[in-house]
């Protein structure tokens, strides 16, 4: 279970460089990149890589930068969240940032599956119920909602629950903290067997 502040994205079709612009692509660390999440709407200037950001003209009429917001993990948006190009660096970005969770009616298919993949939920809700949920965001200051991943349930600080569903692997992973890499080393000691036994079998591979 995991309760988190809530930042209202209200946008439609909001794309891969609009999480994060094409010129930070150039590294594969998976981490760094949370200081240049939204980067063309979050700045007043271009971000390029590798600039020290601290300094940087903060846009004051973006969501991200406005205080009530400050150290949400829980990102509310609108239809086809993460469309675009198929860009990994989208999710690395908003997990950095600490994004932990997103809302959405609907995500582009791709952007979808790479949440999953990097520890990111993606729970997909009822318009209607996302724009009730803008309302109340943008009512209440201190908006914060709770996500029963176990249980496959929001709840809101009413108490009242949104239900939402999941796929029963992808959730497994989630709960126990696994990525591919995860997944395959929890058969370790069969590909150890298995190596063992093809060297014996067919040293000539092995040079």
């Amino acid at each position: 279970m995991q309760s988190g502040l809530v930042m209202p994205l209200d946008r439609a079709n909001v794309d891969t460089d609009f999480i994060i612009p094409k010129q930070f692509l150039k590294s594969i660390k998976r981490s760094g990149f949370g200081v240049n999440l939204f980067d063309e709407h979050r700045y007043l200037d271009k971000g390029e890589p590798g600039r020290d950001n601290s300094g940087r003209p903060l846009n004051p009429d973006f969501v991200m930068n406005k205080a009530r917001y400050k150290g949400a993990s829980v990102l509310l948006a609108r239809e086809n969240f993460g469309c675009g190009s198929s860009r990994e660096h989208a999710p690395w970005a908003l997990d950095d940032y600490g994004f932990r969770i997103i809302i959405a009616p609907s995500y582009a298919d791709i952007f979808f599956n790479n949440c999953f993949k990097n520890g990111i939920l993606p729970i997909v809700v009822d318009r209607k119920i996302v724009d009730e949920l803008f309302v109340e965001v943008e009512a209440q200051e201190g908006y914060s909602l709770t996500v029963d991943l176990e249980n496959q349930v929001i709840i809101r600080p009413s108490g009242a629950t949104i239900p939402f569903n999941v796929d029963s692997f992808r959730k497994y992973c989630l709960l126990n903290g696994l990525d591919d890499i995860g997944i395959t080393l929890q058969d370790a000691g069969e590909i150890k067997t298995f190596e063992k036994g093809w060297r014996e079998t067919s040293p000539w591979y092995f040079g």
